[in-house]
């Protein structure tokens, strides 16, 4: 399903001394005994999730797809990015569909929260408010308008049926609110956080919504959970991964680069770099997790990573098979020269460019570079690479001496705005 290829970063033999080390974390990871093991639910979700409330949501989906033209997806960080992640990387950009999917409540910007209430208004729209508190200050400014100007459209009533929470099973605001009015509700588990939460109701339901297959993500997480709950660091490469990670921290770099070949894997990228950053980020230490998309990134950061920075790193992800592909034509005047490519797809071309720029990279500009390779992207094999990068996060965390549940730093930044905000007791 995906392969990791080390031949263009290290010699796997480097690593033979992190073999005592894996076998403990391992351990701890599966057995849930480290640090921040409240919120190591996420480990075995794709063994014991809930059978009945995943057909819950596709049934509420269908209701959805059927009564409604959009669906706005309410929520922020671990709450959206991976539902976004997901529908772009399986959709694409540019898709027709029934059912349109808009995000909000994931910032405060004035410009972009307007334009999405100006664009909402006497359109059929349902709403999925993604909140394990109910208390998120971005998500809960934007579910506020967004019930307002249901309920102006349609009447309290109607917009109980239109409104969808992921909340938490017993407590919390948006709890308390669902109870009070109604609404259908899938739970957010609580021993599993926000970053890690995309194989839950968090991301499965907008996705089932989507038209996307949720049981075949659950099933490719599974596949990973077994394969990965292995302590052989010759022979998994999940663990291979964050040990190549955690070298190259302690060998003089500082940036890890995502890479990908197709913008549609650009939200990918992002939620890899709320997983890897907000969970490493502490007692300064971690990589800063980048990204790029090439080829159109090599024309703004090519020179840099040619011939700039050596602190740097690049962990490409490759789909080698897209699910559609063009042909170049043969044209008769040939100004630009392209004859040399007629009848070739434009997937051979983008494959030689990776080809090209990966040798470029790692032979002539001694850049370090990680192949995982993907035949191809669906939800079964979406699934498994969500539950290998996750598992790798916390081999990775653990290995740095780190919890990768918590986030102290995040809160800082809340007091201050509380208190300018003038909110009570900050």
């Amino acid at each position: 399903m995906i392969n990791l290829d080390l031949t263009h970063s290290l010699d796997l033999k480097k690593l033979d001394s992190y073999q005592e080390k894996v076998s403990k974390i391992n351990k701890m990871i599966e057995e849930k005994t480290g640090e921040g093991n409240d919120y190591l639910g996420w480990v075995d979700w794709p063994e014991r999730y809930d059978r009945n409330e995943v057909k819950e949501m596709i049934e509420a989906a269908h209701y959805v797809r059927e009564n409604f033209d959009i669906l706005v997806v309410c929520g922020i960080g671990g709450s959206y990015l991976g539902a976004r992640a997901a529908l772009e990387a399986l959709k694409g950009l540019k898709y027709n569909d029934s059912l349109e999917i808009v995000f909000m409540g994931q910032t405060f910007s004035p410009n972009y929260v307007s334009q999405v209430l100006d664009y909402l208004k006497g359109k059929r729209f349902a709403i999925n408010v993604i909140s394990k508190s109910g208390t998120t200050t971005e998500t809960s400014i934007s579910f506020r308008l967004l019930k307002q100007l249901l309920e102006q459209q349609v009447g309290k009533e109607k917009a109980r049926k239109a409104i969808f929470a992921t909340t938490d099973k017993e407590k919390g605001a948006l709890r308390t609110l669902s109870n009070k009015e109604g609404y259908k509700t899938f739970v957010l588990p609580r021993d599993i956080g926000g970053r890690y939460s995309v194989l839950t109701p968090v991301g499965l339901f907008p996705l089932a919504c989507a038209g996307l297959d949720i049981e075949a993500m659950l099933l490719g997480a599974h596949e990973a959970h077994v394969k990965y709950n292995n302590d052989n660091i010759h022979e998994n490469i999940c663990y291979q991964y964050a040990l190549v990670r955690d070298y190259m921290y302690h060998h003089n770099k500082s940036v890890e680069m995502y890479v990908t070949y197709e913008p549609s894997m650009n939200q990918l990228s992002e939620w890899l770099k709320q997983l890897f950053g907000e969970s490493e980020g502490k007692q300064k230490k971690a990589l800063y997790p980048g990204s790029a998309c090439f080829t159109t990134d090599l024309h703004s950061l090519g020179q840099l990573i040619q011939d700039g920075t050596p602190l740097l790193f690049e962990t490409i992800i490759n789909v080698l098979n897209p699910e559609k592909d063009v042909v170049i034509p043969y044209d008769e005047d040939n100004l630009d020269e392209l004859n040399y490519l007629k009848g070739r797809s434009l997937n051979f071309v983008n494959q030689k460019a990776f080809e090209g720029t990966l040798k470029a990279h790692s032979e002539e500009a001694n850049v370090p570079c990680n192949l995982l390779l993907v035949d191809r992207m669906d939800e079964k094999t979406l699934g498994h690479l969500f539950y290998f990068f996750m598992r790798a996060c916390a081999m990775s965390a653990y290995l740095l001496e780190i919890n990768p549940f918590n986030q102290p730093g995040v809160e800082i930044y809340k007091r201050n705005m509380f208190h300018l905000l003038g909110k009570k007791g900050y």
